[in-house]
């Protein structure tokens, strides 16, 4: 389904994604009792920070992420995005890497999880990462044109 004027907006999919990602967020929770966002289990994985988490548990996770995301590539016609090269991809990684560290976690972790049980922390932090981002494309929208 497409918007008009929006030949690129896809909300039945974001739709579809957000369930899925809200899906595995209280699968997460339920099964574990542990928050799914995925700096704070990076961090675990890595030994960067402690946690309740079992670091097999923790790396598991992560080899789980990209490996859903090659089954989803595999098994549909879906491409992804080719918009920057690999040094600015790297150094985008590296710049979110320090504002999750800096914010005491990622859009996952205060978006879904922190908002769904009404952490202010998680609420000023997702107000601030969603006005930002809608700045950017603001600005970015304005400067291409």
């Amino acid at each position: 389904m497409m918007l008009p004027g929006f030949p690129e907006a896809a909300p039945l999919q974001g739709l579809i994604g957000g369930v899925l990602i809200g899906l595995a967020a209280a699968l997460m929770l339920l099964g574990s009792g542990r928050i799914a966002g995925v700096s704070g289990i990076l961090a675990r994985g890595t030994g960067i920070a402690d946690g309740s988490m079992a670091r097999t548990s923790a790396w598991a996770f992560l080899i789980g992420l990209p490996l859903g995301a090659l089954a989803i590539r595999h098994g549909t016609d879906w491409q992804p995005a080719a918009f920057a090269g690999w040094p600015v991809l790297v150094i985008a990684g590296l710049l979110v890497g320090f504002g999750t560290r800096l914010g005491s976690g990622c859009t996952s972790g205060h978006g879904v999880c922190g908002v769904s049980r009404f952490s202010q922390r998680s609420m000023v932090a997702t107000a601030t990462f969603m006005g930002a981002g809608i700045a950017t494309v603001f600005v970015l929208n304005i400067v291409g044109a």
